[in-house]
């Protein structure tokens, strides 16, 4: 069992306290999701031909100067990040596929998290109400964001199976039970589809006699 949460700001009093709003809303769900916690949260877009990247590191204590001193050698710019707990946002004046080459090469030990041109996802074990107070989500501001809280069922209780995943440029999915059937679900609808389009024949009536 797991719960999801979301909200989408139409006025500057929701979005000037989305992370406020959010962490509430994630803290309710701490028996429904007690093993993991993590936030879509969408802002601040980059500038045109840049890109936003969430990264992780399991390292407490991470050197994130380092990423910054390298990016802003191969890229230029003064890509200082914003650093939430085991998390950094950096804003790379670089397209998406260039700026995440370059951090699995020059980086292989993080995690990219998101990328994107506003997306910002972070994610940890933990209880959810810990996970609001330690990612400081109260304030944050935003456009919009999707929460998710995890117990899990089949899976590690870790960093990199919480929830949200990333599934493309400013993407995300979160999902409540288990996916492992997915293929065998999908390849049965297929047929069922294929079936139902087949067309039929009627059999013609003899003429009475």
């Amino acid at each position: 069992m797991c719960g999801i949460v979301g909200l989408f700001g139409k006025s500057p009093v929701v979005t000037e306290h989305l992370g406020e709003h959010l962490g509430a809303m994630l803290s309710e769900l701490n028996d429904r999701g007690p093993d993991s916690a993590g936030v879509a949260i969408y802002r601040d877009p980059a500038p045109a031909g840049a890109s936003k990247v969430s990264l992780f590191s399991p390292d407490p204590h991470y050197e994130w100067g380092r990423v910054r001193d390298g990016l802003a050698a191969t890229f230029g710019g003064d890509p200082e990040p914003e650093i939430r707990a085991s998390h950094a946002v950096f804003v790379v004046d670089a397209d998406a596929e260039r700026a995440q080459a370059w951090l699995r090469d020059a980086h292989p030990d993080l995690r990219v998290m998101s990328v994107g041109e506003s997306i910002e996802i972070f994610k940890e074990a933990g209880l959810p109400s810990e996970f609001v107070a330690r990612f400081a989500l109260e304030d944050v501001q935003g456009s919009h964001a999707l929460g998710h809280t995890r117990m899990a069922t089949e899976s590690r209780v870790t960093t990199e199976h919480s929830h949200p995943f990333s599934t493309g440029l400013d993407l995300c999915l979160v999902h409540n039970g288990s996916l492992s059937n997915h293929k065998t679900g999908s390849g049965r609808s297929c047929a069922a589809r294929a079936s139902a389009s087949r067309p039929t024949t009627t059999p013609r009536s003899r003429p009475a006699t």
